[in-house]
């Protein structure tokens, strides 16, 4: 098993659920609503508000694209 396999299979995981609990606070911290995070990132405000609630499983590429999101509107 490569590194990166070994990454694929271990630490993506983890990283989504530690992120998926901090959700709510990175969204009021950058004063945006679900509605707008999730026309940013492509989604539904209701995918969105599955994932925040942790109803839904949370894909590596939207994780991914919600890293950005609060990357580039972060003080």
């Amino acid at each position: 098993m490569t590194a990166l396999e070994t990454f694929n299979s271990m630490d993506k995981e983890a990283l989504i659920d530690k992120f998926i609990y901090e959700l709510p606070v990175l969204r009021a911290r950058i004063g945006m609503t679900q509605d707008e995070i999730s026309e940013i990132i492509g989604v539904s405000r209701q995918t969105y508000s599955s994932i925040e609630t942790r109803k839904r499983k949370l894909s590596w590429t939207t994780y991914m694209s919600l890293l950005l999101v609060f990357y580039f509107n972060s003080d």
